[in-house]
């Protein structure tokens, strides 16, 4: 057991017992332990990917606006169709940026032509181009969030975070003799090393959590159906009696949060296993077939991975290319990468758009979540960047030019939103990246395929 005893609490301080690891958030008692020597790069960084790129991306789509406003700067109106009108409350707190390209996503050999969804993720986050292999000598280059891992992330139990949403468990080769791990990841460590996504949610609470020291002790716990609290209510009374009336309060919400988010994987888990078909089969049971409810528990598990500091770098895959998955909810009843090649008819664009328009106004409980979530005297919101966007723009196509890329939150007062940017015609969308990179506090001059700095 690891007791919490003295009147000051560290700021990396558990609760601890049984294989059961709870981070606390930050309390008015940590300020004295920490307050003088708080880290210089407290700014949380998250890049989401949108496979497919959008339908406002396509030349008919885009003269109904339905990415790109027609107004650049601050004037800008976003019309009724357009997939980022469900975020129009945060506009002050987003920048759109039009016009950018992720070329090293594009064939630069006959060979390569035709393989452009099982290149695209890999050159998201790298705007390198990747070896055309199905062999282990994959090659690519290092991603933006692994960067900033690499040099901001290790004074954080995780240095960083890499979630998704579809299966990656393809392994070996994908199509056009691409390895799968192009296909199934955007953080690379090293040119040479693509990073894990985690898909179940139950994977990464206990991450998180350190919810049960062997995978044993993990599911014995669980067959209990009991809380991770239950199993460290006399660290959490012992502490209460430490803290002041505010944070105390602080706690019990945060503790409720993480109680909730169990809970709800709990209810997916008994659900899944309860019924013969499942929507999505051959899925882990902490999967939920909801792709809304299975994106906002790993928005729910971003938060608490903030809040407890355990890392503040994450990468965000919400889908897989060429994915044959149907979105109900959307009101479109065909499949997404069938949908994305619309045709360049005016039907088929506007029904890949109610698409996209369901899957980016996901970003809206995301965006929610991080304002009303404090951290010291500022939201979640204020200290984060959160890179939003696709390095496919066109996919009826598989064209990688006019990309959408959207940049949100405060970043600690280095970005300042409610703007549209366009970029000149041909700029790499790295350019956008390296600033961003040295907004984050990176010295660099260059970055993947750039040319030169983006004002933004």
């Amino acid at each position: 057991m690891n007791f919490i005893s003295r009147k000051t609490i560290p700021r990396r301080q558990f609760l601890q017992a049984a294989g059961v690891g709870i981070a606390l958030p930050l309390l008015d008692a940590m300020t004295p332990a920490f307050g003088a020597a708080e880290e210089s790069n407290k700014i949380r960084l998250v890049c989401i990917e949108e496979v497919h790129g959008l339908a406002g991306c396509n030349k008919q789509g885009a003269e109904k606006l339905l990415f790109a406003p027609s107004i650049v700067g601050r004037d800008y109106q976003l019309v009724a169709d357009n997939p980022l009108k469900s975020l129009e409350p945060w506009r002050e707190h987003f920048t759109i940026v039009s016009n950018t390209d992720a070329r090293m996503a594009e064939p630069i050999t006959p060979a390569e032509i035709g393989g452009d969804h099982f290149r695209s993720s890999a050159v998201f986050l790298t705007h390198a181009h990747p070896k055309q292999t199905q062999g282990s000598d994959v090659h690519c280059g290092v991603s933006l969030d692994q960067l900033h891992a690499q040099r901001f992330g290790q004074d954080t139990i995780l240095p960083s975070l890499q979630l998704c949403i579809e299966p990656t468990d393809k392994g070996g080769g994908c199509d056009y003799n691409y390895s799968c791990s192009y296909t199934d990841c955007i953080s690379w460590a090293s040119p040479t090393t693509p990073m894990t996504m985690i898909r179940n949610p139950r994977t990464a609470f206990d991450m998180l959590f350190g919810a049960g020291g062997t995978k044993e002790e993990r599911a014995a716990r669980r067959k209990t159906q009991s809380s991770i609290l239950d199993w460290v209510v006399t660290e959490i009374a012992q502490m209460n009696r430490q803290l002041g009336s505010v944070d105390r309060r602080r706690m019990n919400n945060y503790l409720d949060s993480v109680r909730e988010i169990e809970r709800r994987i709990q209810k997916v888990e008994t659900g899944n296993t309860s019924i013969e078909v499942r929507v999505l089969p051959g899925a882990p049971p902490g999967v939920p077939d909801s792709f809304s409810e299975h994106m906002q528990l790993m928005f729910d598990l971003q938060i608490l991975a903030f809040q407890t500091d355990m890392t503040r770098v994450i990468s965000f895959k919400t889908g897989r290319d060429a994915s044959n998955r149907i979105f109900p909810e959307s009101g479109s009843d065909r499949a997404f990468h069938p949908a994305s090649h619309h045709g360049d008819t005016e039907k088929g664009v506007l029904e890949f758009n109610k698409i996209c328009q369901y899957r980016v106004s996901q970003m809206a409980y995301f965006l929610k979540r991080l304002e009303d979530t404090y951290d010291g005297e500022q939201s979640l919101l204020d200290q984060s960047m959160i890179i939003w966007g696709s390095p496919m723009g066109d996919a009826n196509l598989h064209n990688h030019r006019r990309c959408p890329l959207v940049v949100f939150g405060g970043a600690n007062g280095q970005l300042n939103g409610g703007k549209h940017i366009k970029a000149p015609s041909g700029t790499p969308m790295a350019n956008a990246m390296l600033t961003l990179l040295q907004k984050l506090g990176h010295d660099l001059e260059s970055f993947g395929d750039s040319t030169g700095e983006m004002s933004l």
